[in-house]
């Protein structure tokens, strides 16, 4: 059936593709960021922990926006926040503007830091309305449409992608033809036409908000458990990138937790929700953490030209795919939990792969693996969620995309940074100690309770690069080879988390067949107020 038909509302298609090119304008911008990081290196001498922490603030921004957005979208309707999210994307283009070589550090950093920021604020609160809106449209096949909303993701990072390699590279001596701000505006013209295509629509309200439920019985799935994870994550922001001390950190947390707690009058919450949430918080750190770093990476392993070519590859593969969910599920006979536990080992498998890459022919295979396995993670998880908990509206769908989006930047982009940072250093100080001491940055690298590290000068590093192999010296190859091998390494680590992935789907996989079988939920209103209404499938 197509969209049109399947829809509940005569406007489906129209919200759908809207959706699309709001998430598309996110990829896009995306992926022109993760080919602009050397740059940044280069103009700024940023850390790969920097440069980590700022492409993390892409995500930690997105988690404010969605869970924001999500416990009110229902109360002020999706249109309003349609407004706000453009207005932050415009806004962010402007911030991200003020950083120009030649300022001090400092100043760089915080404009690039809070631009990015800002432009997820302006993603996020698009998901909160994308990701419910498409769950309503499309009650009886969520995983399918879901998946296709989501196509949009690769897809604009295949735009973004090959803008900036036509754009972005360097032309003989006359260098690039466009400079990293004039690359990082071309967000802006799917932004405009999202607006265009959301203007006076009229928008379904959730099954929830249909039947009348107010915030707090919307809340009552996600309760303290749930409200626990998120919590923690919110520590996390204003310890790690506010730099706030930690004992305000938690208070802000316990404070989160509190109202959480009292609007719900002391719901436990669905244990099943809580790990749905811990879940796709490893979602966020496998899939979009490595994203933000997996074009640097084989760049600095093959050469940049064939590691954009790889991303590009990798992303249409994902955008295909995503289309084949439905097909995938009926064929297969794969319930959506199924269908996740086998993409976690793929994802597992497919990263141990990619660390040990030679050649161009063997990274595509080795990456075909790993994107097969990560595609169906982040919209399959939202079906699941939707599926399982209708009574939360757009609320719990939201909390769970925030809390995958705050652990990519929090976890696994800063993470990712980290382990590069480490590894570098590590291999480098083992071959060549006197080229450690000429090459290493200037402050130390931190990751969460780890030991710090003071990890390669991006500056350095970047000129190293860009010279031919014969024309190194031997400090310089060391350099070069080290960073190679760093580089493995923090892709064999990031490996670990998609292995604990498959083991928890294994298990609710187990539980489901304990229960008679994975099958959607209905919201049970004689339960909840002890009335005579009828549920409505969910």
């Amino acid at each position: 059936m197509s969209a049109t038909t399947e829809g509940i509302a005569p406007n489906a298609k129209r919200l759908l593709f809207a959706g699309f090119m709001a998430i598309l304008a996110a990829g896009v911008g995306f992926a022109i960021r993760g080919g602009i990081l050397a740059n940044w290196a280069a103009d700024f001498g940023f850390t790969g922990a920097q440069l980590g922490a700022i492409g993390g603030a892409g995500f930690t921004g997105f988690c404010f926006g969605i869970i924001i957005g999500g416990i009110i979208a229902d109360k002020i309707g999706y249109g309003k926040l349609v407004v706000a999210a453009f207005v932050f994307h415009v806004l962010s283009a402007f911030v991200t503007f003020g950083a120009s070589k030649g300022q001090p550090q400092e100043t760089a950093y915080n404009l690039l830091y809070w631009g990015t920021f800002i432009f997820a604020l302006a993603n996020g609160t698009l998901e909160a309305v994308a990701n419910p809106l498409v769950s309503t449209l499309f009650p009886q096949n969520r995983t399918h449409y879901l998946n296709i909303l989501h196509s949009s993701w690769p897809a604009g990072m295949v735009l973004g992608a090959l803008f900036t390699s036509a754009v972005g590279e360097a032309h003989g001596n006359s260098g690039p033809l466009l400079g990293w701000k004039m690359q990082l505006a071309a967000f802006l013209l799917p932004t405009i036409l999202y607006g265009v295509l959301f203007l006076g629509q009229k928008f379904p309200k959730s099954e929830a908000s249909s039947k009348g439920l107010g915030i707090g019985e919307m809340l009552k799935d996600v309760g303290i458990l749930g409200g626990a994870v998120a919590s923690y994550m919110l520590v996390r922001f204003f310890h790690d990138a506010m730099n706030l001390p930690s004992p305000v950190a938690w208070a802000i947390g316990a404070v989160a937790l509190a109202i959480v707690a009292i609007v719900t009058r002391f719901s436990l919450g669905a244990v099943l929700l809580c790990v749905l949430f811990i879940i796709h918080a490893m979602v966020g750190a496998v899939e979009l953490g490595t994203d933000g770093w997996i074009q640097n990476i084989t760049g600095n392993i093959l050469t940049p030209t064939q590691g954009k070519l790889l991303f590009v590859y990798t992303s249409l593969f994902m955008f295909g795919l995503r289309f084949c969910a439905h097909f995938i599920e009926k064929n297969l006979k794969l319930s959506p939990i199924g269908l996740l536990c086998v993409c976690a080992v793929l994802a597992s498998i497919g990263l141990n792969l990619v660390s040990g890459i030679q050649t161009f022919i063997g990274a595509i295979l080795a990456l075909s693996v790993y994107a097969l396995g990560k595609t169906f993670f982040w919209p399959t998880m939202l079906a699941v969620i939707g599926d399982r908990f209708p009574r939360t509206g757009a609320i719990a769908i939201s909390i769970s995309g925030g809390i995958g989006m705050m652990s990519a930047g929090l976890l696994g982009s800063a993470g990712l940074g980290y382990a590069k940072d480490r590894f570098a250093a590590d291999e480098l100080q083992k071959a060549n100690p006197a080229a450690y001491a000429e090459f290493k940055a200037e402050k130390p690298s931190t990751f969460l309770f780890l030991a710090p590290v003071t990890g390669l000068d991006g500056t350095k590093l970047a000129d190293v690069q860009k010279m031919k192999p014969e024309e190194r010296s031997p400090a310089q190859k060391a350099v070069a080879d080290s960073s190679i091998l760093g580089d493995r390494r923090t892709l064999k680590a990031d490996s670990f988390i998609p292995a604990t992935m498959s083991i928890c789907y294994l298990l609710l996989l187990i539980y489901f067949m304990a229960i008679g079988g994975y099958k959607p939920a209905q919201i049970d209103m004689e339960k909840i107020t002890g009335g005579i209404d009828g549920p409505m499938e969910a």
